[in-house]
């Protein structure tokens, strides 16, 4: 009895430990994806031979080599996206004045609205609980963004070592498998790894697909800087639910600049590719590269998203994966017992 109530204890106190430290296990189970999903381009990189025992390229410069040409490409598209969209953002704070009197007149002719109205008196009539807590929000943001700048930096330094040590990370916890099951897991964690390096990879498949289809639209559209929205919509696609909001919304505010009819366009032909994205492009391409059925990325997500919102959203698809792998394990490993007992 007191042995039963001291496990009940123990893992009562595990399960409260681990809840706390929630936000850290999640940071190492970012990297942990992200090691798995490099692991075959540093291979790549390393030309190992057939044994396995030379490597032309150490570990380290493999790892080091992809960290600097992701760090050339996000240079290289800063270079590209930030200079169009400053000079996009002054010319329409520019036009705003004339904007917002051509809104008030198309309220005014259909009687939405009594009389005008400057945008010095629009601000000063903003409900008054929004200015006492400028600071406050202002305060909130930065702090935000430097926990989540810091929170990267944890993850490409924890991928790093992740991928330096992943053979004696392996070789150290097989220890505890019976001997018998060392090569079943080693089976599993390959097949884990190429997974998640194929939802890796769809990711980027994705990311071409719609903004190819975004620069072809808003470019036969004539939507000024379709190149850039283009790109800010194949960056977006690498986050659910949100990516795809952000580069139809800098679409359609692009498009207003030129006329609001050619922004209700644009966001009519964004909306139509959001569907197109969400139901059929990523369940039927991460069935094809991850192997994970439609029912189950649409569920994956779904879950993911309610139980941790965008992160939740975004390892909902690679963690779907890696359950497949265990699940079928179980299932294979039953029925070699089924068959043995026969």
């Amino acid at each position: 009895m007191l042995q039963t109530v001291g496990t009940v204890t123990g893992v009562v106190i595990l399960l409260a430990v681990l809840w706390e430290a929630r936000d850290a296990l999640l940071l190492v189970y970012v990297s942990a994806l992200i090691a798995m999903g490099l692991s075959p381009l540093v291979r790549l990189i390393e030309q190992p031979n057939r044994q396995g025992t030379k490597r032309r390229v150490p570990r380290w410069l493999a790892i080091l080599s992809i960290y600097g040409i992701l760090v050339a490409v996000v240079v290289f598209l800063g270079l590209l996206v930030i200079p169009p969209l400053v000079s996009q953002g002054a010319a329409l704070w520019a036009r705003l004045p004339a904007e917002f009197n051509r809104l008030q007149t198309f309220l005014i002719s259909h009687k939405l609205m009594v009389h005008r109205v400057t945008l010095e008196e629009a601000v000063q009539n903003a409900p008054s609980g929004t200015g006492g807590n400028a600071v406050g929000t202002v305060l909130v943001a930065i702090s935000s963004l430097i926990g989540g700048i810091f929170g990267l930096i944890t993850i490409l330094i924890l991928t790093f070592y992740l991928l330096i040590e992943a053979g004696a990370m392996f070789e150290y916890l097989v220890r505890f498998v019976p001997r018998g099951r060392r090569a079943d897991l080693a089976t599993a964690a390959r097949q884990g790894v190429t997974k998640v390096s194929a939802w890796l990879r769809a990711h980027f498949i994705l990311a071409g697909v719609m903004g190819t289809f975004a620069a072809i639209g808003l470019g036969l559209m004539g939507v000024p800087y379709f190149y850039v929205i283009a790109l800010i919509a194949a960056i977006g696609e690498t986050i659910p639910i949100v990516g795809p909001v952000i580069g139809g919304v800098t679409a359609v505010a692009v498009a207003l600049t030129v006329s609001p009819k050619l922004a209700l366009i644009v966001g009519a032909y964004f909306l139509v590719l959001h569907q197109l994205e969400a139901n059929v492009l990523v369940p039927k391409i991460m069935e094809r590269s991850v192997g994970v059925s439609p029912v189950a990325v649409l569920v994956a997500l779904l879950i993911g998203g309610s139980l941790m919102g965008l992160a939740g959203a975004i390892l909902a698809i690679p963690t779907a994966a890696l359950l497949s792998v265990i699940i079928e394990e179980i299932a294979a490993d039953r029925e070699a017992r089924i068959q043995r007992i026969k």
